[in-house]
């Protein structure tokens, strides 16, 4: 079954594994599964949950997506007495739950009942049938773990501790400003002041909304102390003058606009992420996340790690990216190039409902990479295949082909050019992303994951 599974799109592979959860003694689950097996499984149900669950943001999956890997991470830290907890390094986590001293538990089952949990929690609004998905895979990675123990006490203490961390980390979420934040994606009644160089509601737009998509994100409080104090970067001042700095960053999206070749359509596509259809930006970003743990076959509780830098990478980027954006409040090319250079333009890509600098993908892509690059070096050969299987783009005559890499930074980087080939993000804009984001992903690695490497200085 494995095999047969292998060309299929990730959305589809997820829901075929989800199915496979109905069916519990499906051979997929009889066979021993590899550690980091349990942890990729999570994975992909989590980005399944993200897609299918209603009020879909990219703001409201990089948090959850935050909890979620922090979750993974925490349900198992104790397997090894080298890793330290973030419980007293994040903001007002001071403490999480402790195993019971000198009993024995399974940290896969832990990990796999903390993981049904958070996602649930995360996703209340989900559907009864997503719902019971979670539930059916947690049961048949349960069963497929529980063979080989002889002391079901193991069992049920592995499983209830799980769910404690889980319960948690859910509550401390609560206080965080984006609970519930589906509820409120679009705020109808603030009024925004009309400046020069002021985003503008598009009409050519991605949304249905023409109010810009959760203004107060920005508020919330990051996972880290040091990403909320991050000095802002700075955009060009406005002018109109054809010779100046600002003009020529629009121009310079007019004319790739004029002069796309098919290749940078399908990046432009491909990048897209459009919240409607798939699992994000972030969720990209997650899933990305999950090839290298694939790739490398990591250990339990460095593959929870992986998730746990990735989830707050794109957590805490989403946060600040969005202060910036509401701080700066920013046209997009879709308003500057008509009025300026060519009344007839329209980007190739629709804009989304927000103003623009900096670049959410940038920021994003750019402190996921450099997570997963501290932890398993940049030079690595990654082939995304996130929509294969989606149907052609028949607006734009493009194919979702898997696209080939050959180290991270290249994929942030493609990722944040991309909304410079869709017409919807000037150069500042990427290059304050990525910029910021590199700083996200710096201060994520300098916490302390590993106690011995603490102590030797690293």
């Amino acid at each position: 079954m494995k095999s047969s599974i292998k060309g299929l799109g990730v959305l589809n592979r997820v829901m075929l594994l989800a199915f496979v959860g109905f069916c519990i003694s499906c051979q997929f689950f009889q066979k021993d599964l590899k550690d980091h097996e349990y942890t990729t499984n999570w994975s992909e149900m989590a980005l399944f949950i993200t897609k299918n669950t209603p009020g879909n943001s990219p703001t409201y999956a990089s948090r959850s997506l935050g909890y979620i890997g922090l979750t993974m991470y925490e349900s198992v830290v104790h397997s090894d007495s080298t890793y330290a907890s973030m419980a007293g390094q994040l903001d007002s986590l001071s403490s999480l739950p402790l195993p019971e001293p000198n009993q024995k538990y399974d940290w896969i089952l832990s990990m796999n009942a903390a993981q049904a949990a958070i996602i649930k929690d995360m996703y209340q609004h989900t559907s009864d049938l997503n719902k019971a998905k979670i539930d059916s895979l947690e049961k048949a990675l349960l069963e497929a773990r529980s063979v080989n123990i002889q002391d079901p006490e193991i069992t049920k203490r592995s499983v209830a501790y799980g769910r404690a961390v889980a319960h948690k980390i859910f509550e401390w979420s609560k206080t965080d400003g984006g609970h519930e934040g589906y509820l409120r994606n679009f705020d109808k009644k603030r009024v925004y002041p009309q400046k020069l160089g002021g985003w503008q509601p598009p009409l050519y737009s991605q949304s249905f909304s023409r109010s810009p998509l959760h203004p107060d994100w920005g508020k919330n409080r990051t996972f880290l102390i040091a990403d909320h104090k991050i000095v802002a970067p700075k955009p060009i001042p406005f002018d109109s003058v054809p010779q100046s700095e600002y003009y020529q960053q629009f121009l310079a999206v007019y004319r790739q606009r004029n002069a796309l070749t098919q290749q940078q359509k399908e990046a432009a596509v491909w990048w897209g992420d459009d919240p409607d259809e798939t699992f994000t930006p972030p969720g990209h970003s997650y899933y990305i996340a999950t090839l290298v743990v694939k790739k490398i076959k990591p250990s339990l509780i460095k593959s929870a790690e992986t998730y746990a830098r990735v989830g707050m990478g794109v957590a805490d980027a989403f946060i600040d990216c969005w202060k910036w954006k509401y701080q700066f409040f920013t046209e997009r090319p879709n308003t500057f190039i008509p009025k300026y250079i060519d009344k007839f333009w329209e980007s190739f890509w629709p804009d989304p409902p927000f103003p623009a600098f900096p670049s959410g993908h940038a920021i994003q892509a750019a402190a996921t990479a450099t997570v997963l690059g501290n932890l398993y070096g940049n030079t690595i050969t990654i082939v995304d295949d996130a929509h294969v299987g989606r149907k052609p783009d028949g607006l734009r005559n493009t194919e979702f082909k898997a696209r080939t890499f050959n180290s991270l930074w290249e994929i942030a980087d493609e990722t944040a050019r991309s909304r410079f080939y869709g017409g919807i993000h000037t150069p500042m804009d990427n290059d304050a992303g990525l910029q910021k984001g590199k700083e996200i992903g710096e201060n994520i690695n300098k916490l302390i994951w590993q106690k011995s490497l603490f102590h030797k200085g690293k």
